[in-house]
């Protein structure tokens, strides 16, 4: 296990990203269609062919689900996904066309300091996304970096540098689940203006640096920092859980509602007007059936702490970007 969503048989993961631009593109990518669904809690998200994974609309599977920054820019990267997908003879085949689908979140980027001559230009210069995402396809495997990469490149938090997160586990009945998250919430990761993170009770070694909870959270740790004060916000952490259980697409959705919370118990606030908070949930049928009701309780649960272990593990990991008014890095404001 390297504690990695790609630790679910069938799922690899590719990043890419412009320095320049300070922003970027991650990739599943799965080895066979998988059944899939989403929930979405946050008040602004941005997405492509998310609805097709409601359980009653028709299309069962997908191909890669995409994380991007570049806000509605960014919808260019499943494009590029799906061109590497559709080369390599991946999706359905309607008529001699091969039709891979590639979902996607995206989040706001926009404003970190990056040079996004688009922005300026439209007509002179496009967006990098579709090429981000074809780069980020073609790189997939099982290792993949952290922090300052792929959809984290330009995250931020409140008070922190944000950025690209996973974690998985093993549950009690054999099953793997893992998490992936970008992460560039409205919110705050730590608690307060420690070295604490929220989803401290959730650690698995000294992934978060092993500081555990404090004993007592003060009062002014509860104080409400977020996002646009004075500022527009800039934000929305985009995710996805995975599963080598076998399950259908409206077990799925129940599994990508509970693995949601996971941003309840990482992030703080959540569910803003301005967050996304949008979370994919996919199984890769390498294992036996996970829908019985027992069985998909305790995935549920694996899932939002693996995705709360995420969460804070993409903060901790980050490096803060080269401009004087980019927010310090955890390891910069805390240490180690």
């Amino acid at each position: 296990m390297r504690n990695l969503v790609t630790d679910v048989p069938g799922v690899t993961v590719g990043n890419a990203h412009d320095a320049r631009a300070a922003t970027g593109v991650t990739v599943a990518v799965f080895d066979r269609s998988c059944a899939a669904s989403v929930a979405t809690l946050g008040g602004a998200p941005g997405d492509r062919a998310v609805t097709l994974l409601e359980p009653d609309m028709t299309r069962a599977v997908i191909d890669a689900v995409v994380l991007s920054g570049g806000s509605l820019y960014g919808l260019d990267a499943a494009g590029g996904a799906s061109a590497v997908l559709c080369a390599r003879g991946k999706g359905a085949t309607f008529g001699g066309i091969v039709l891979p689908v590639a979902v996607q979140a995206i989040l706001f980027d926009l404003m970190n300091g990056g040079e996004k001559d688009w922005l300026k230009k439209p007509v002179e210069h496009r967006p990098p996304y579709w090429d981000l995402g074809r780069d980020a396809t073609l790189a997939a495997g099982a290792a993949f970096a952290l922090g300052t990469a792929g959809a984290g490149y330009g995250a931020t938090t409140a008070n922190l540098k944000g950025g690209l997160g996973s974690a998985s586990q093993r549950t009690k009945s054999g099953f793997i689940v893992g998490a992936l998250a970008a992460v560039n919430a409205v919110g705050a990761a730590t608690v307060g203006d420690s070295r604490h993170f929220w989803a401290a009770p959730y650690e698995q070694g000294d992934e978060l640096g092993g500081h555990g909870f404090p004993a007592k959270v003060a009062p002014e740790a509860l104080a409400l920092r977020f996002k646009g004060q004075p500022a527009p916000a800039t934000a929305t952490t985009i995710a996805m859980v995975a599963t080598d259980a076998t399950l259908t697409k409206a077990e799925c959705k129940r599994l990508a509602i509970m693995a949601n919370d996971g941003l309840s118990r990482a992030l703080r606030p959540v569910h803003a007007p301005n967050d996304g908070d949008t979370v994919f949930a996919v199984s890769t049928a390498y294992a036996g059936p996970g829908g019985e009701t027992a069985t998909l309780t305790e995935l549920g649960a694996a899932a939002a702490d693996c995705l709360a272990r995420a969460v804070a593990r993409g903060v901790y990991e980050a490096t803060a970007l080269p401009y004087a008014t980019s927010l310090p890095d955890y390891r910069q404001r805390f240490g180690a």
